[in-house]
This record gives C-alpha cells, structure tokens and sequence, in this order.
C-alpha cells in the first residue's frame, strides 16, 4: 500500500510539473496550448466554478424572494402636502352638488332630451377610451337650457364625483363675458385644487396665467369624472380650454347657437337643440305655474285658448312660466286676451314679463327694479330690505310675491335670482322709472347695511376692533341673528352676492365699501376662502383706492401664513406696514406690525417677533383700540412662551383675557385659552392645560373655526404625552393630522407630526418615530420655520441616536445624528433660542462622552449650564451639573481618583440644592451615580451614564424649571 501510494505521488507531481512546461515549449513553437490557452482555461474554470454559480445562487434567491415575501399590509402613503390635498379635494368634491340650484318649480316637457342626455353618458362610459361627454344645448333665451343642463347634472350625479356651474355671459347680457382666467379659477375652486392657487393671483401676462391655470386644471382633473355646466357661452376655444380631457367627465354647454368646437377637441361632442315646447308640455307647465284655487279648479277646460297662450308665448318655458303664474286670478281666455294687447312690438318673454310687471303693486314693482343693481348672484330678504329702505319681514314678502308671479327664481332656502332676460327687462324699466340719485341711494343703502350686518357677524367671532370701529354700537341681535351660528350661516349664504355687490360700487360711500370689505376678509380667513379672499384683491387692486387695498394686502398676508407660505406673508404683512405708515394710519399699523410679529414668530425669529409685537403695543395704547391690543397681547404672550419667559407670557395672557372679554371677542378668548394651555404644559401643569384646552376647543366650535379645533386637539394629546400616556397621545394626533390636512394647514400638520413622532418614540416604535420626525423636518424646511425645523432636528437626532445605539450597543456609530443636533443647536443659537441650544448641548454631550470625548462632553455641559443660567432654567442646569458629575472621574488633571472627589463634592451640592421644578429622574439618578463613585470608577470601563440610563430623556426638556410668581400660577 505505501508502494502504491509513493508512486501515485510520483506520478502526479511529473505531470504537474510537465503540464506549464509543456505550454510553455507550444507557446515558444508557436503551436496550439500556450499561454493563452491557460488564459481560457483559467477564465473557464473562474466561471463555471465562481461567477456562474453566484449568479445561479442570486437567481434563485431572487426568485424565492418574489415568491415569498408578503406585501405591506397598507399602501405606501403619500407626502404631507398630497394627502392634504386629496383630503381637501374629496370634501370639496362632496360638497359640490350643494352648491348647484335646488330642482324646484314646474319643469315639463323634456323627457326626451334628459333620456338622450343620459344615453350619451352611458355609451361614453362603455367605450375603450376615457374621454370626456361634451353635450352643447342650444337655444334661444327663456327656452329653458340652463334649466335643462342643471337637472341633467342633478340626475346625473351619482355617475360623477362633482358638479359646477359656470356662468360664462356670452350673451349679450350688459356685462362683458368671463374670461378664461376667471372661469377656470373659478372651477379649481369648486373642485377642490390646492388654495395657494387660487390666493396668489400672479401678475405674469394673460395668456402665461391661462396657460398654466389650464395645465393645472386638467392636470387636477385627470382620471376625476365630475359634471361641468359651461352656462351661456359663445366661445368655441373657450369651451376647449374649459373641458377635462383626460375623464370620463360630462360638460354641458348652454348656448344661443350651436357652437361648432375644434375637431382636435378629445370628446364626445353633441349638438342637442332646446326647442319649444310642444303642446302637451306646454300645457303641463301651464297648468303646474297656475295658482291653485277653487274657481281655477272649476274653470271649463279651453284647449283654443291654450293654444294661443303657447303662441303667444312662442313656447318658451320661460314666458310660459311667467304667464301661467296669473292662471287662476284669469281664465286662460283672459289671459290670451291681455297677453295679445301687453307690450306690443315685443318678444314672447317681454310680453309676459310685461303683463305680470303691471300685475304687481308699485313697491313690488321698484323691488324688481331695484333687485338689477344685485347683478347675477342670488340674494335674500336682507338685500331686498335694503333696496327697499323697508324691514325683512316686508322685504321677505315682496320677493316671494315675485317668485310666484315667476318674475325671479327661487335658489335655495329663502334666495333667489333674476333670470338673464328678466334682469335686462328690470334695468329697463330702472334706468326708465327711477332718478339717478334713487338708484346710486339704493345701491349705497345696500353696500352700508351689509357692511353693518357682515362686520356684526364677525363682531360676534373677534369682538370689537379698529377695523369695525362704527359698528361697535350695533350689535348682531339687532339685525335678527338669534346666535353666532345662525350669524354665520347667514354670511355663508351672502358672501358671494357681497362679492358681486362689490364689483358695482361706484360712487358709493368709500367708508361703506370698506366696512364690507373689511367683514368679508375676515369671513374669509375664518373659514378658509381664499378664492374669494383672491377675488377680493384683485377687485380692490384694480380700484386702486389705498386704504381698500392695504386692508385687503394685509388679509392677503395673513392668508399666506396660514397656508404655510411664510415668506410670502412677511414680504406681503411688511409692504402693507410700511403702506399704513406713510398713510400716517397708526391703528392699521399696529395690526399690519401685529400680523407680521406672529408671522416671524411662526418663522422662528423669535427676537424680531418680540421687537414687532412690541412696536404694535406702543401704538396701541389708546382706550379706544383696546379690542386691537388684546390680540396684540396673546401673541407677543406665545413668542415669550418660546423664549422660555413664562412668567412674562402668563402675565400677557391675563391682560389678553381680560380685554377680550371687555371687547366680547370670543374668537379672542379661545386663541388666548389655547395658549395659555401650551405655557401650562411647559410648567407641567397637566390638569390645568387640558381644561385651558378644552374651554379654547369649545369657544372654537361656537365660532365654527375648524382651524382652532385642529391646533387645540393637537395640544391635547401632547397634554397626554406630558402626563406619560403615548398611546392616546397617538391617537389623539392622528386624529389631529386629519383634521390640519382638511384645513390645508401646513404649520398645524408639521407640528402634529412632531409630536407624533415623540409619541410613537415613547410607544416603543422608534423607526417609525424617526420617519414621522423626519416628515416634520421637511416640512418645517419647506416652509422655511427655523425655530420648527430646529426642534425637529434634535429630536430626530435624539432618536436616531438611541436607536442605532441600541443595535450596536454604544454610542460609537452615531455620527448622523451628531451632525443633526450640530445643525439643530446652530439654528437654536441662530434665532437666540437658550432653551433649545442648551438641551441640544447635553444630547451632543451624551454622543462626544459615549464616543471616548470626555473632555469636549464636559465643555459642552459647562456651555449648556451657561445657557440655561441664563434664562434661569433650574431643571435643565440639575441635568446639566449632572452629567458634569458624571464626565469629572474622566477628564480630572488629577487622575481618576481627584475626579471622583471633585464629582462627589458637586454632586453632594446638586442634591442638596432641591427645588419644585426638578425632574424626579434626576433625583434617582444621583442617588445612583452616588453609590458608583463610593464604589470607585475604572476607567477601562469607559463612561458608565448612558449604559445604565443616568441620561435626561424626552420628558426632562418638556418642562421648563424657570421661576413663575405666585400670583400668576
């Protein structure tokens, strides 16, 4: 056996060693092998033994990784900004259909077009492409066009997501036509697009802003199947601009002609003639407009004369509607007598209009007359009391008189509106029967009673203001508002016929204009309508009158803000100071300065915020502008909060209160409840914050501002993470998050996010903590809120920290979240913040020290002593004195055994100094760090603190422990 195995080892090391040199001789003859022949072989081998089978491995693996790994549970979610968004679209979107004109009173006679209507939907929906339906009505006025489309959408609605109305008057109509501009403004409001883009109305030329409104409607519309009623239009290109080409959406056109569209249009377009009535519908609808009596239900049936009714009256529903309203007063033979002899020489319509015109009393006529100056928007008994000179009760009674006599069209609870052709007949007979100075006096009795009842409205939310000085004596109740809610339905029923009154106010009172003005913006900001609030500053800019256009920039600005366009809102809020100051107007100053305080507040510039509000303080010294200073107060109360001088903000916060309830601001008092609840929470006052929160929570919902009720439930489940319960605190957040995404609040959805974060942090979930806290952080940058984006850097350092240290097991890999908490304590430092640089010292100090940087740790806790010494922060200095006593055995001259003596002394002074606001950690935590130095420290054993939790967690830096008086705790 071992003579075989010798020379088996013979053999195979002749043929190793004959093998290369074998090659090597064919190389150097020239023959096949060589070298490059062991080149291959040796690349053939590397592949089939390596490469080949790591990628077969790879293969395999991918495939088993396809095969089993699950799908997350949810879908992955969207940013902030989309989901805000898509919430505030799909409310919008249910609320549309409110918006179009209830179906009420006689329609007849159009069976056959809604079933075709209907049928071109359907073959839309089942064909392989997704275009839109495009159906032009056309006929002559009072055919009743628009009443078709706008029943068709009715019926309709279930197949669509939305509806709208666009009055485009192309018809001659005494006004010029829409444009496109407005139209599609008008459309991506009631559908829903984002608020900024319809606040900031951008000066770039005409045909840029169509292009890009364009680009961004169809863009919104895309996939969103809604109904779109293009009312009154002439335009062929504007109906092109104004049709979703990529949804399954209907556009009904209304229109005198038929309108020949673009063969390049990407819909299914259709000519539907509205044409007369045939007898049988126009019998119907005489007999549905007829007043019903008992002598009207006795009356002989007369087919002759109803024939020559509808001959008369060409079978236009309209003239029908109008005439048949006098049925039963007449038999149908009178009323084909006197319609033959009423306004000869005139149209169908003219000639009904004509016959129920003289039918009416004359205060009802001039109330007809007078209801032309309202132009096209619906409009109530209060408008007509004003017209009128009368009371509502009265005022009430004519315009129903009205409605019967089918002179105007009734809209929705107690509002109506002039027909196109009825409110030409009406400016007729206006500019015909009435003096000049009659109409301007009506026009000027309307604008001041508005103003009145408006600026009472909001009187009752923000109580008495420079801003409604001369309407401090009448208060709501003397209008008829039995409560702040009736007072606020109200205006959301007239804000629209405001805007329109607006528009016609020349030679108005400019005193008047502005009191109107002023209510509406401000009803405007209360309930987040920045279209309108849009509409207004480019009604007012093109006016050009300076005080209109300071008031309304200075709502503009506001607005910004709260759609999270800080810089655009300190630009707009320091044009409009400087404005009032060369108008030498120091109330609107003090506002202007006021609103801008809060906006650099809200940009973390804490010091100029003060400087501002301050400036606002001084000029408002005045008895009379108290109402002004009480606002002032409360803010300048939450930039001092921030700055950590809670004593200075508890004492604002009273004097805030006390004015707001001398001046009857309720909206005042739940913003100075809301933040005198945050000042509590950084004293650690639990009990007291929630019910600060709660009474703010409360008045909020009886002023209807959604925006409140969001911020105050936000700070209620902070409440809950103060006292240690995450879990509700996270629920109550996300519950909050919803509700800031439907107001389209940046900032208020930004902060949520923050203290989600710590919730989810404190609920043991820190990766998820970390994202949340990073999509706050992103949104604080975006908006560019430095004191925001600060605090969200260092928590996510924070987290990040502990997070990678519990995977590892030290401190040692933590180099992302360090340079976190360095950028987060140079923005701290920046805005002169003390309280946020001083804890971001100790984090960095907890990082440097488990890093082996014991020395640069000490310097840190010596800096972040300094800092809180510096606003008097007791709690934050026991924290930072003892991780002082923790670093001193480490980073002694002395040695480790001078350190621990030193450490000792100090922490003995620490214990003994006690205090109310000290942390009860702190006290467990130098008890133990007690026991460790008697035992003695080794110094192979590297810093021990953060090993055994001797470091200040989330909770430590909630409260602040500066001193706060007796009196105002």
């Amino acid at each position: 056996v071992v003579a075989v195995a010798g020379a088996a080892t013979t053999v195979a090391r002749v043929t190793a060693s004959h093998w290369p040199a074998a090659h090597r001789r064919a190389a150097a003859a020239g023959q096949p092998g060589g070298a490059e022949q062991l080149r291959l072989q040796w690349l053939t081998a590397l592949e089939v033994r390596s490469i080949r089978p790591f990628l077969d491995q790879q293969r395999v693996l991918t495939s088993a990784t396809r095969r089993t790994t699950k799908q997350p549970a949810t879908a992955p979610q969207l940013r902030g900004g989309d989901r805000s968004a898509a919430a505030r679209r799909r409310s919008v979107l249910e609320q549309s259909f409110g918006h179009l004109p209830e179906p009420t009173g006689p329609f007849t006679g159009r069976r056959a077009e809604m079933a075709q209507i209907a049928q071109w939907v359907h073959a839309a929906r089942v064909s392989t492409e997704t275009r839109p339906t495009v159906v032009v009505l056309h006929g002559e006025p009072g055919s009743g066009r628009t009443a078709l489309a706008v029943r068709a959408a009715q019926q309709l609605k279930d197949q669509f997501r939305g509806a709208c109305v666009v009055d485009l008057r192309g018809g001659d109509g005494g006004e010029p036509p829409l444009s496109t501009r407005d139209a599609l403004l008008h459309l991506l409001n009631r559908l829903g697009a984002p608020r900024e883009q319809l606040l900031f109305r951008e000066r770039s030329s005409p045909e840029q802003q169509v292009r890009r409104l364009a680009e961004l409607y169809h863009q919104h519309l895309t996939g969103l199947p809604v109904t779109v009623v293009l009312d009154d239009a002439s335009d062929p290109e504007q109906i092109r601009t104004l049709v979703p080409e990529r949804s399954d959406s209907l556009v009904l056109v209304t229109a005198r002609q038929p309108v020949p569209l673009p063969a390049d249009v990407p819909a299914w377009v259709h000519q539907l003639p509205v044409e007369a009535l045939d007898a049988v519908g126009a019998e119907e609808l005489l007999r549905e407009s007829a007043e019903h009596s008992a002598e009207s239900a006795a009356a002989p049936y007369d087919s002759q004369s109803t024939d020559l009714v509808r001959e008369l009256c060409a079978g236009l529903p309209l003239a029908l509607r109008i005439a048949g309203s006098s049925l039963g007063a007449r038999s149908t033979q009178q009323l084909a007598a006197e319609l033959s002899v009423a306004g000869r020489g005139v149209g169908a319509v003219e000639r009904a209009l004509w016959l129920r015109y003289n039918d009416q009393n004359e205060q009802t006529r001039r109330l007809l007359r007078r209801l032309a100056l309202a132009g096209r928007a619906s409009l109530g008994a209060a408008a007509a009391a004003a017209l009128l000179a009368t009371d509502e009760q009265e005022a009430g009674q004519r315009l129903v008189a009205l409605s019967r006599a089918g002179l105007i069209d009734h809209v929705r609870s107690g509002r109506y509106r002039l027909h196109d052709a009825v409110r030409a007949f009406a400016h007729a007979r206006l500019l015909d029967e009435e003096e000049a100075a009659d109409r301007t006096a009506a026009q000027e009795r309307l604008i001041r009673n508005y103003g009145e009842l408006a600026g009472s409205v909001i009187r009752l939310v923000d109580g008495k203001a420079s801003t409604r000085a001369d309407l401090f004596r009448t208060a709501a109740g003397a209008h008829g508002f039995t409560s702040l809610d009736a007072a606020l339905r109200w205006l959301d029923d007239e804000s629209s016929f405001i805007t329109a009154t607006l528009r016609h106010a020349e030679g108005v009172d400019q005193q008047a204009v502005l009191n109107l003005l002023g209510a509406l913006c401000d009803y405007c900001l209360l309930r987040g309508d920045l279209y309108r609030l849009g509409e207004i500053s480019e009604l007012t800019q093109a006016v050009g009158q300076g005080l209109l256009v300071r008031s309304v920039q200075w709502r503009t600005g506001i607005a910004a803000r709260q759609l999270g366009e800080l810089d655009k809102a300190r630009t707009t809020l320091t044009s409009v100071v400087d404005l009032y100051r060369e108008a030498h107007h120091d109330a609107g100053a003090a506002l202007a300065l006021c609103s801008l305080g809060i906006t650099l507040h809200h940009q973390g510039n804490l010091p100029e915020a003060s400087a501002k509000l301050r400036e606002a303080l001084d000029l408002q010294s005045a008895r009379e502008l108290a109402g002004d200073r009480a606002w002032t107060l409360h803010a300048l109360a939450a930039v001092e909060r921030d700055r950590a001088n809670l004593a200075e903000a508890l004492t604002l916060l009273a004097s805030a209160l006390v004015l707001h309830r001398e001046n009857e601001s309720v909206h005042g008092e739940a913003w100075t409840h809301f933040q005198l609840g945050q000042v509590c929470l950084r004293m650690g006052d639990v009990p007291r914050a929630e019910s600060e929160l709660r009474t703010a929570s409360d008045l909020y919902g009886r002023t209807q501002d959604r925006r409140g009720e969001a911020w105050a439930l936000t700070q209620l489940a902070r409440a809950r993470l103060v006292d240690g319960e995450p879990a509700p605190a996270a629920r109550q957040l996300r519950e909050a998050l919803t509700r800031h995404r439907e107001n389209e609040d940046a900032r208020g959805e930004a902060w949520t996010l923050y203290y989600l974060g710590q919730a989810l942090e404190e609920s043991g979930e820190p990766g998820q903590a970390v994202r949340e806290l990073e999509r706050a952080r992103t949104m604080f940058s975006r908006m560019r809120d430095v004191y925001g984006l600060a605090c969200a850097r260092h928590h996510s350092g924070r987290v990040t920290r502990d997070q990678q240290a519990d995977r590892t097991g030290n401190l040692r890999n933590s180099g992302f979240a360090r340079q976190l908490l360095v950028d987060a304590r140079a923005d701290f430092r920046r805005i002169g913040v003390a309280h946020g640089e001083a804890w971001t010292c100790l984090e960095l100090a907890v990082i440097d020290a488990g890093n082996n940087r014991a020395a640069q740790a000490l310097q840190l806790c010596d800096e972040a002593t300094a800092l809180f010494t510096s606003y008097e922060d007791r709690r934050g200095a026991d924290w930072s004195r003892f991780l002082r006593c923790t670093l001193l055995p480490y980073t002694s001259p002395g040695g480790v055994e001078v350190g621990s003596v030193v450490a000792e002394q100090e922490l003995a002074e620490l214990a003994a100094a006690r205090h109310a606001t000290r942390d009860g950690k702190l006290e467990d935590c130098a008890e133990a760090f007690a026991v460790v130095l008697d035992r003695g420290i080794t110094l192979e054993d590297g810093w021990q603190a953060w090993r055994l939790g001797m470091i200040p967690n989330r909770h430590a830096r909630e409260v602040m422990g500066v001193p706060v008086g007796v009196e105002q705790s």
